[in-house]
């Protein structure tokens, strides 16, 4: 298993796509660490009961503070951080015209800023080791955009110019830095769509089904391993079809 003995931080990893992450990172032999900020406690059990080292660690990813907090807990517990999985994020959406500056501000603190707090405070340990891989979940929103999402969509393509940025700062230093943008993935949101809206949704993707967490997940995986050493600045696309660059 070619991540035995790495440490993988998966923020917003208690639920959906950062647990299935997390699941993935671990069936590959990686230790866990679960950053989020409600209380996710039972993955980190989760994990263990498949004989995973794992840790949940409360974390506020828009707060320095927390986020430095975080990464000693880490260590302690763990040992290092190798590999930082930036998946945490949230939606707030309404057509600009109707937007508030608290709508805006929210989503882009915890969905930028919270990228960048937390790649920041694992760079000094990656650095170090000379190993590191960052891999940061963007969207399709982010390449194609969509109505009503103007600051998910602005956060999420902000990521990707954060991360081909990022690459080219520190892969001298045995660091990649990649992104994968989901398209549209099974949620609560997804099951809550009536027949004919979902219809709709799956005429615009060329394979003709919604994907799954695990699909995610595989993308996050295949990144932070030793078969993607050569690979920086990248953005993954996995979206059924949805949008192809």
């Amino acid at each position: 298993m070619s991540l035995t003995g790495k440490v993988a931080v998966v923020t917003g990893g208690g639920r959906g796509i950062g647990k299935a992450i997390a699941m993935r990172l671990a069936q590959d032999g990686a230790k866990v660490a679960i950053w989020d900020l409600a209380d996710h406690e039972h993955v980190a059990d989760e994990l263990r009961a498949h004989q995973t080292e794992a840790a949940f660690v409360a974390v506020n990813v828009t707060d320095s503070d927390s986020v430095a907090q975080a990464v000693e807990e880490t260590i302690a517990q763990l040992g290092s951080v190798d590999i930082l999985v930036n998946n945490a994020g949230i939606t707030k959406d309404s057509l600009l015209m109707r937007m508030d500056e608290a709508q805006w501000d929210a989503v882009l603190n915890v969905n930028l800023k919270g990228a960048y707090l937390c790649s920041k405070a694992v760079l000094r340990t990656m650095i170090k080791n000379r190993f590191g891989r960052i891999v940061n979940i963007a969207s399709v929103v982010g390449l194609m955009g969509n109505p009503g999402q103007t600051n998910y969509a602005a956060s999420k393509a902000g990521l990707i110019g954060f991360s081909k940025s990022l690459a080219r700062e520190v892969a001298s230093r045995g660091i990649t830095v990649n992104v994968v943008a989901p398209g549209f993935i099974a949620s609560e949101m997804t099951d809550a769509l009536n027949e004919k809206q979902r219809e709709a949704l799956l005429s615009q993707i060329p394979m003709g089904e919604i994907g799954r967490a695990e699909d995610i997940a595989d993308g996050v995986w295949f990144l932070s391993a030793d078969v993607s050493r050569y690979i920086t600045g990248q953005v993954l696309n996995i979206n059924g079809g949805l949008l192809m660059v």
